[in-house]
């Protein structure tokens, strides 16, 4: 399958995906966690710069939750490290092949190098027109809409606004993605049927693909193949 496959006019503005099963890979192939996920993370270089490539607009990626804490101190380590090179590998790169890079989540709680390495690329890159690439990192959906309910919250206390102005629209607008249209379509590997705590707001009408492979082993096809499955679904949004 090629882009010529795919009917341009209903390719989906924003894809989400969860990027599953790179421990179960890793230890089919009986090399170490670490390595697992730096297999994971060359997938979503290639992904991400094919998804630039055909000219989607959206990508949102779950790369770190916030139960991925309960992980073991060095797992999370190397996950931490395999972060901030991926973002100075960007960052030295001269024009970031047009990609904007966001991070969603509570960058506050990371350490300051990695906090730095993703405040410094959000900058370089905001201006760029191709893929916006958001990494949820430190993220979880449930903590993002407390988040939101604060922030209106304090905007009412403040008597800045009333409770009867509160509607769906002023929340998306405290989400991480404001601004943003919510996922046309959500893909996980791995071979999981759950969302896991992932953009739980706004993933109320998108489009599901759960497929078995393991994220490691995610090609740009795959991705084309989601597209075209994508394109056959009847999307209602509660009609008939």
């Amino acid at each position: 399958m090629t882009i010529n496959d795919i009917d341009k006019s209903l390719m989906p503005k924003h894809i989400g995906i969860i990027m599953d099963g790179n421990r179960r890979w890793a230890k089919e192939k009986k090399i170490e966690t670490k390595l697992g996920h730096k297999a994971g993370a060359e997938t979503l270089e290639k992904i991400a710069s094919y998804a630039n490539e055909i000219r989607l607009k959206y990508l949102t990626v779950y790369a770190f939750s916030t139960e991925n804490w309960k992980r073991t101190r060095e797992e999370i380590g190397a996950l931490m490290i395999l972060l901030n090179n991926y973002l100075d590998k960007f960052l030295n790169r001269e024009s970031l092949r047009n990609i904007k890079i966001r991070v969603l989540g509570n960058i506050e709680e990371l350490d300051s190098g990695l906090k730095n390495s993703i405040k410094k690329i959000v900058e370089k890159s905001k201006n760029n027109t191709g893929l916006t690439l958001n990494i949820a990192f430190n993220y979880g959906g449930r903590s993002e809409i407390v988040r939101a309910v604060q922030n209106i919250s304090k905007a009412v206390k403040n008597e800045e606004i009333n409770i009867e102005q509160i509607n769906e629209e002023m929340v998306s607008q405290n989400l991480y993605t404001k601004g943003e249209p919510d996922p046309d379509l959500l893909i996980r590997t791995g071979g999981e049927l759950r969302i896991s705590n992932f953009l739980l707001w706004q993933l109320a009408y998108t489009e599901f693909l759960f497929l078995d492979k393991y994220w490691p082993d995610f090609t740009e096809e795959d991705l084309l193949k989601a597209i075209s499955t994508f394109e056959k679904r009847n999307r209602k949004f509660g009609g008939k």
